[in-house]
């Protein structure tokens, strides 16, 4: 593949003269690039939904996201995986960030790690991966071969497979069950894919995981619900949440998160429903976790006077 050819290497036209403009110029011209990004994510909406409803199912069974890439991609998936644990209360290893090269490439560049497939399956074999897996490889040319042997594997093993490049017919579309293709153009500086590249990665992670975790229950109208108030800043946060969910004072719903073992979602339920931190917490379990169904089942097994 002429890797000149790919979208993300070509020269761009609009920003030529980048070099000569004033600093305010530059600025203009990097965030006029930058404005076409949301766009380009936008027309891959509906299969990054496909991807989505197709990964809960996996987690449903006991299944974990593997973000699997190179460079700036590698390190867009280790970001997104290392922020869910304190975002939205799960495990450490539910969603795990894969960079090639391993940790060390988070901070160094390790460029001839890349280039090496075998690494790709032999860093899924260490984790063990299997059908209820999903693998999510990261490529802003769609062609490294690291990701491209980690998506074969995760294919072989049975896993579900999803990749995102920035170009037109990448070549890790192939290996993937879901591709996706953000096609934002080429960049500012030429071949500099942690600029728009990166962004629309960033965008794309930003959902795919976010969507996942309001699927799972995570979140309560728009609120991180299962916050875990493990210092006095997270104490307050779920002070808050509460108090929004439920129109309380702060005060009382500080009262009602120490009723309720400190767990946020029952204080909420057990407030809106009148009820024990024990029946909320089995309402709740009842239904996998998700406050709005608790809720109701709750107020209609037990209507309010």
């Amino acid at each position: 593949m002429r890797l000149e050819l790919l979208e993300t290497e070509k020269q761009n036209e609009r920003t030529r003269e980048i070099d000569r403009v004033s600093t305010l110029r530059k600025l203009e011209l990097m965030n006029a690039e930058d404005q076409l990004v949301a766009a380009a994510v936008q027309k891959i909406l509906p299969d990054l939904a496909k991807a989505v409803d197709k990964a809960a199912e996996r987690l449903a069974k006991g299944g974990h996201v593997y973000y699997v890439g190179a460079g700036t991609s590698g390190r867009l998936g280790v970001l997104d995986a290392s922020e869910c644990p304190p975002t939205y209360g799960v495990a450490p290893d539910l969603f795990v960030g894969i960079i090639a090269g391993g940790k060390e490439a988070m901070f160094k560049a390790k460029e001839g790690a890349e280039d090496r497939a075998a690494d790709g399956q032999e860093d899924l074999k260490q984790v063990l991966l299997n059908e209820n897996d999903v693998v999510f490889g990261l490529a802003a040319s769609g062609r490294t071969p690291y990701v491209i042997g980690a998506l074969a594997y995760a294919n072989e093993v049975g896993a579900l497979t999803i990749s995102l490049c920035c170009v037109n017919g990448g070549r890790i579309s192939r290996y993937a069950q879901y591709p996706l293709e953000v096609l934002c153009g080429p960049e500012a500086i030429t071949g500099s894919t942690r600029m728009k590249a990166g962004t629309a990665q960033k965008m794309v992670l930003n959902m795919f995981s976010s969507a996942l975790m309001i699927k799972q229950g995570k979140v309560y109208q728009n609120l991180m619900v299962d916050v875990k108030p493990t210092n006095e800043k997270l104490v307050s946060r779920a002070c808050r949440i509460i108090a929004a969910c439920t129109d309380v004072s702060l005060e009382e719903a500080q009262a009602a998160l120490i009723a309720n073992h400190q767990d946020v979602k029952c204080a909420i339920i057990s407030l809106l429903g009148q009820c024990s931190y024990e029946k909320a917490k089995a309402f709740l379990e009842l239904h996998h976790g998700h406050v709005a169904n608790a809720i109701e089942e709750l107020r209609l097994c037990t209507p309010l006077g």
